[in-house]
């Protein structure tokens, strides 16, 4: 009898414990399946963490002033760049920032990155392809885009961490800018897509003679070009783009003292010439710094006056 209850003792002992081991290993089994992470599951949290980077990045450029003193730029460049880029590449674009991605000018700025497309090349390296969307105050207020410059943004997994290891800037969208032609002087002039449905002024430039006996007689004129900005109203005015056309012979008049044009002291400026004709912006053009003056001064800045020889 003893024996009967020691063996049924011993029979149910063994049953509870495998079943109990049996549990055990369900539930492992259960919070090993919690934890394993698909393939393509890990594929898709990769790819937004690598676009997420991207992004921020995008919002960065308009902090970094590629035109600042060096030792600004440095500082700019660590605050700004510093945790989404390796050393190595921060010091190239620290000593060589025209091949860094930044702000050029005032107007337009570096608002954004879209993402065009998102590549898995390795298992811990993407290439990105995107645009930098550039606005002015124009495009804040009413959306759209100034310029865009197509961007390539090589993104690498370095100890345990994403980061921006190669960015290739293309030319600026060719398709984003707009070309005032003018076949009567001979001279094209590039504007940003900000510009579109500008107006022409035509009016007069006046040389006053510079000789006592004859001061402030009109004794050379010619006509002035005025590019005007489509948001232009009377009641809000906006600086206008001016471009003085000179003769050859009326240009060495002027520099020789013969005349001067306004009430600044220095004469215009150059901008451009053909074969017939120079053309100049006049000093003090902005003197009242009305609205739109820093966006013309980042326009000329770019030397966007292309002379054109004209035929006989």
């Amino acid at each position: 009898m003893k024996r009967i209850l020691m063996f049924t003792l011993t029979l149910l002992l063994g049953i509870s414990l495998l079943g109990c081991t049996n549990k055990g290993n369900e539930a492992q089994m259960e919070k090993e399946r919690q934890g394993k992470v698909e393939p393509q599951q890990t594929d898709e949290i990769d790819q937004k963490a690598v676009e997420d980077l991207v992004k921020n990045f995008g919002k960065k450029l308009q902090m970094v002033s590629l035109q600042a003193p060096k030792d600004v730029l440095k500082t700019s460049m660590q605050e700004n760049y510093g945790h989404l880029v390796p050393r190595e590449l921060l010091s190239k674009w620290i000593s060589d920032p025209l091949k860094a991605p930044g702000r050029l000018t005032s107007s337009p700025w570096p608002d954004r990155i879209e993402i065009l497309s998102t590549r898995k090349l390795a298992e811990n390296k993407y290439e990105v392809k995107g645009e930098i969307i550039e606005i002015t105050s124009v495009e804040k207020e009413s959306g759209g885009a100034a310029a865009k410059r197509p961007i390539t943004i090589m993104v690498e997994k370095i100890n345990d961490n994403w980061l921006i290891t190669d960015v290739t800037l293309s030319a600026y969208d060719e398709a984003e800018s707009i070309m005032y032609k003018n076949t009567q002087y001979g001279f094209n002039f590039s504007l940003p897509a900000s510009w579109k449905n500008y107006k022409i002024i035509n009016s007069k430039w006046e040389g006053f003679a510079l000789k006592d006996s004859e001061i402030s007689s009109i004794v050379e004129t010619g006509p002035m070009i005025s590019i005007r900005h489509p948001l232009w109203t009377s009641e809000n005015s906006r600086q206008d783009i001016p471009i003085i056309v000179f003769t050859l012979a009326q240009w060495n008049l002027l520099q020789k003292g013969e005349f001067h044009i306004g009430a600044a002291p220095i004469g215009p400026s150059e901008l451009g010439r053909n074969d017939k004709y120079i053309f100049a912006l006049q000093a003090r053009y902005n003197f009242a710094f009305p609205t739109g003056y820093e966006e013309v001064e980042d326009i000329l800045k770019g030397k966007p006056l292309h002379p054109v020889n004209i035929e006989d």
